[in-house]
């Protein structure tokens, strides 16, 4: 049996707190878009160089979500939707037809409150509750799971894991929620910090964002995706993207 030394004890200890403080670290960091894309590649969504992956929040939405459905389906493309399991209650039948479609669904939580000012256990709950809705709906176990404000907390990694649920954040998106956004302004915005294997987020609801702003990213869509045609970039669902997940989990 190998004695342990003190000059190796020192070294665990430092190794322990080093992981430590990169746990705690990691919702800081992941805050921030250009220091995330470089530093946690697999969480900001970065995947295939020839691919973008568009992905929506917050739906869905029984008013303006069939809308996005239409142009997609016009257009041939698939997309990753991030559902509230609180949206999805109201409208079951809509999120049936999103998974038919052959469209990705993911969880943006139960209800879009900020992870970090919840317990682990809420969190945990929140998380699973909004999964198992969303299994129980489709008849398909989500594997993704994107935090409210794309601010995600300790609890929520490990909740996340625990669950079985890849926490995938964005490379770029439209600032389409705010009262202000326009088409034009969602498509610059979006396109500005594009490039080949990022992943983009727009929101098909306005429930957490300005009245009627979803109109915003729906009337940027079509100028998006035809600049992707244009750069050679396949546009489709993040299960297409390469970026690396966890197994699924009953």
């Amino acid at each position: 049996m190998t004695p342990v030394t003190p000059h190796r004890t020192v070294l665990a200890a430092g190794a322990a707190a080093a992981a430590a403080l990169v746990v705690q670290a990691a919702p800081v960091v992941s805050t921030f878009g250009p220091l995330r894309n470089r530093l946690m590649p697999g969480l900001a969504g970065v995947g295939r160089p020839d691919h973008v992956a568009l992905t929506f929040d917050d739906g869905p939405d029984p008013i303006s979500t069939p809308r996005f459905l239409s142009l997609l389906e016009k257009r041939g493309v698939r997309a990753t939707f991030f559902m509230l399991g609180s949206m999805l209650t109201l409208v079951p039948e809509l999120a049936r037809e999103i998974s038919a479609a052959g469209h990705e669904i993911g969880i943006h939580g139960w209800a879009h409150r900020p992870l970090l000012l919840r317990s682990p256990r809420a969190t945990y709950r929140d998380l699973a509750r909004a999964r198992d809705a969303v299994a129980e709906t489709t008849g398909k176990v989500p594997r993704l799971f994107r935090p409210p404000y794309g601010v995600m907390s300790t609890a929520a990694h490990l909740s996340a894991r625990q669950l079985g649920l890849t926490p995938v954040l964005w490379t770029s998106w439209g600032e389409d929620w705010t009262s202000r956004a326009t088409p034009l302004s969602v498509y610059g915005t979006v396109t500005r910090d594009l490039h080949g294997g990022g992943t983009v987020l727009l929101h098909d609801s306005d429930c957490t964002s300005a009245p009627a702003a979803w109109q915003s990213a729906l009337g940027a869509l079509p100028g998006i995706l035809d600049l992707c045609e244009q750069r050679g970039w396949e546009v489709g669902p993040l299960r297409e993207h390469g970026v690396p997940t966890l197994p699924a989990r009953p």
